[in-house]
């Protein structure tokens, strides 16, 4: 799982190098340019060569540094791709051999966790030429070690995106490491390489990582209707489960009143050798104590006739609850996959803003840039250095006091200049075209600023079903414990229920066995006997068709056992 990603600052979070650029201010950009270019390329050491370019600046003023540190650029997609991460609560970091005087905005811009850097060496509000920190001479991977440590995760749960040489050991360490348009000694060890220069595509590979981690390359959403699924093929394996009891229940609801019926224990014992077995487990062997007195045993009856009455009715109390939970849950889970398209629906229609967006961008961009060649070659620029050296002359004349001579001179000075702008003609056909590209451009912008707000309102529909979805996902959960609970104390009570129909049996065969006979010597016809005579001949009849193979009924079973046939 990932927990971390550390960035480099240079040429990857913002688009140039730092030093190369506060090099400019100095004049010494191409000899910084130069040993920047060895340390990438892994030539000279790392600590060698930041020493020996910030000795190049030294006595540049730290608040020149300062503004071009504010003009630096950022990375196309950087704001994006830091967002996002920080979304999906991952921690973001930045080591970098360079300056805290950069790598500070950058952190306040994007909202960075924590930066690593070094700093120059200031006196006076000048470099010295010097610099400290923890990255001169010690490595990337040495800081990363202490950061991971302090946070209490582990290097495998760290994500390390650079593109030199000083970056290929925590790159090589990293759970996962990222080159980003980088030299070839850092891609031949990185585990992904992105080319183009858009973090945009180092932030596709970090949520691959991410979806692979908790689910086997799917999408967060649709791990979520995974769950649901298996919720519903639990439920089916519940409800398969719970046929089965229930079938269970009946045939022994239905032999608890025949065998309070049965009048000789004899013929229960044999119709019971000759009962076919069912799926049901068989009741559990009683070791019930039967009382002293046949009054006694009677009363013992009664009472277990009630008991089992009693745990009937709560056996059926559980199943109940248990049935209209698994109701509740599944109008839940119904409900959750609601949610979940819809949300899903946002996000699709989101990112497809979002590319309208990027294209309205570009496009905007473009005509930016073309108006601004327009401009140049139209004689504008010459025209604004005139107008630009005509003040400045204006100025010396207004502000200073000059000998007559020299105040002449700038006055002639200031009029040769004049005559050279009324000279300067800008093209019209460029003028126009540069007018109607700003048009474009606005028009352009305009929709950027419509879509974007579109797709921050999908964005927000979108998280909207998210937290519903989280919710539903909640309240199916616990109808689902509540069910499992219902079902488990059902089945408990149906185990109770076969106890006591076995001590029923032991009472009942007590009681048959001590039953007088008077019928087995009484002659005389009677209603009842032709009924016995017609249920018996019923029962032949039925253990024929069970010989030849017919299914026989649970009713059909216990006439078999009643008459003591097959």
């Amino acid at each position: 799982m990932i927990k971390l990603v550390v960035f480099d600052l240079d040429n990857v979070i913002i688009d140039g190098e730092a030093i190369d650029e506060i090099g400019k201010l100095a004049n010494v950009e191409d000899d910084i340019a130069a040993i920047t270019e060895k340390a990438m390329q892994g030539e000279i050491d790392f600590e060698t060569s930041i020493k020996d370019r910030v000795q190049l600046l030294e006595g540049t003023s730290i608040e020149d540094i300062e503004k071009v540190a504010d003009d630096l650029p950022l990375m196309p997609g950087a704001c994006k791709t830091i967002k996002c991460l920080k979304d999906k609560d991952v921690d973001v970091a930045i080591i970098s051999g360079s300056f805290d005087v950069v790598a500070d905005k950058v952190k306040d811009k994007l909202g960075v966790d924590t930066v690593y850097t070094n700093s120059f060496t200031v006196e006076d509000g000048k470099l010295t030429g010097e610099v400290t920190g923890p990255l001169v001479s010690g490595t990337k991977l040495d800081v990363l070690k202490d950061h991971v440590e302090q946070a209490g995760i582990t290097l495998d749960e760290v994500v390390a995106v650079g593109d030199g040489a000083n970056d290929i050991s925590m790159i090589e360490s990293a759970g996962c490491g990222i080159a980003f348009n980088a030299k070839d000694s850092v891609k031949e060890i990185a585990d992904v390489v992105v080319e183009e220069k858009d973090l945009c595509k180092v932030l596709c590979e970090i949520l691959n990582q991410l979806t692979t981690d908790d689910a086997e390359t799917e999408t967060v959403e649709e791990e979520v209707a995974e769950e649901a699924e298996a919720d519903v093929a639990e439920e089916a394996e519940a409800e398969s489960v719970e046929e089965v009891e229930e079938t269970e229940d009946a045939e022994e609801e239905a032999e608890a009143e025949e065998v309070e019926e049965t009048e000789e224990a004899e013929e229960e014992a044999e119709a019971e050798k000759a009962k076919p077995k069912k799926a049901d487990k068989g009741l559990p062997e009683s070791n019930f104590v039967l009382a002293d007195t046949m009054e006694g045993v009677r009363k013992q009856k009664d009472e277990k006739e009630a008991e089992i009455s009693r745990v009937a009715d709560e056996r059926e109390e559980f199943n109940k609850i248990a049935k209209e939970q698994r109701k509740i849950r599944d109008e839940l889970n119904a409900s959750l996959k609601e949610n979940l398209n819809k949300a899903i629906e946002y996000r699709n229609e989101r990112n497809e803003i979002n590319k309208q967006v990027e294209e309205a961008k570009k496009a905007r961009n473009e005509a930016n840039n073309k108006i601004k060649s327009l401009e140049w070659s139209s004689g504008k620029r010459d025209k604004i250095k005139i107008e630009n050296e005509i003040k400045k002359i204006d100025k010396i004349i207004e502000t200073r006091v000059l000998d007559i001579k020299k105040e002449n001179q700038l006055v002639k000075n200031a009029n040769d200049l004049r005559k050279q702008l009324m000279e300067i003609h800008e093209d019209e056909s460029v003028k126009n075209e540069a007018q109607e590209l700003k048009k474009l451009s606005e028009e352009e912008h305009e929709k950027v600023i419509t879509l974007s707000e579109q797709a921050q309102t999908a964005h927000e529909e979108m998280l909207n079903y998210f937290r519903k979805t989280d919710d539903i996902r909640t309240a199916a959960d616990e109808a689902h414990k509540k069910f499992i609970e219902a079902r488990k104390n059902a089945s408990a009570k149906h185990e109770e229920f076969k106890a006591i129909l076995s001590d029923i049996h032991v009472i009942n065969k007590k009681l048959g066995s001590n039953k007088p006979k008077k019928r087995k010597n009484d002659n005389k016809p009677s209603g009842g006997s032709n009924k016995n005579r017609e249920e018996k001949e019923r029962a032949e009849e039925i253990f024929a068709k069970f010989k030849q193979g017919g299914k026989v009924s649970t009713e059909e079973i216990l006439l078999l056992q009643k008459y003591n046939i097959g």
